[in-house]
């Protein structure tokens, strides 16, 4: 391929009429264009006769999800410190304390994740059932859902733990509404 057979894909005029901004001189003059342009509503589609922000069943599956990846981390890093630890007391070496480090990290990770899985469940099946009877996704839809929550998970243990439980969600779910809905809040109390 030469200049004379092909002029116009060689031809210094190709790129002319196109203003070139000064930040990307250096660029290509086909990257010089408004971004807005390729995006021009908001973020997302929204089908007709749906609210704009997902309900709770839509974001149960991912925090359910979520707790228990997280669980399986934080149990896994405990099962590191745990598995060294053995291993130094029982004095091992080589394949054998790589093979208790494993065995502890396993046993660790999938035991938090079970845990704070059934914790999310139990938390996301609350929720959408108090959603779905008030006709309310509000506050008091996740206090009663963490309340609920804690008194179930902790009715095996007696009365006590499940009270405890409760007092637990309760204390959690208040402090995160307090911490997300300052604004809010302020607005119902009437104070500035």
């Amino acid at each position: 391929m030469d200049e004379r057979s092909y002029p116009s894909l060689f031809s210094s005029k190709l790129g002319q009429g196109l203003s070139i901004a000064p930040e990307t001189a250096g660029l290509s003059p086909y990257l010089n264009f408004d971004p807005s342009l390729l995006n021009p509503g908001g973020d997302f589609i929204v089908p007709e006769g749906q609210n704009e922000r997902r309900g709770r069943f839509e974001m149960a599956f991912a925090q359910i999800g979520g707790s228990v990846m997280a669980g399986g981390l934080v149990g896994g890093l405990g099962g590191v410190y745990s598995g060294i630890q053995e291993a130094n007391v029982q004095k091992l070496t080589g394949s054998l304390m790589r093979t208790q480090v494993i065995n502890s990290i396993a046993k660790q990770s999938a035991a938090y994740g079970r845990g704070l899985g059934a914790v999310a469940l139990l938390y996301s099946a609350f929720g959408v059932i108090t959603s779905k009877s008030r006709g309310v996704d509000d506050e008091l839809n996740t206090m009663a859902s963490a309340t609920a929550t804690g008194l179930l998970y902790g009715v095996s243990g007696g009365l006590k733990r499940s009270l405890r439980g409760g007092a637990i969600g309760l204390g959690l779910s208040a402090a995160y509404c307090l911490y997300t809905s300052k604004d809010r809040l302020r607005d119902m109390l009437g104070s500035s």
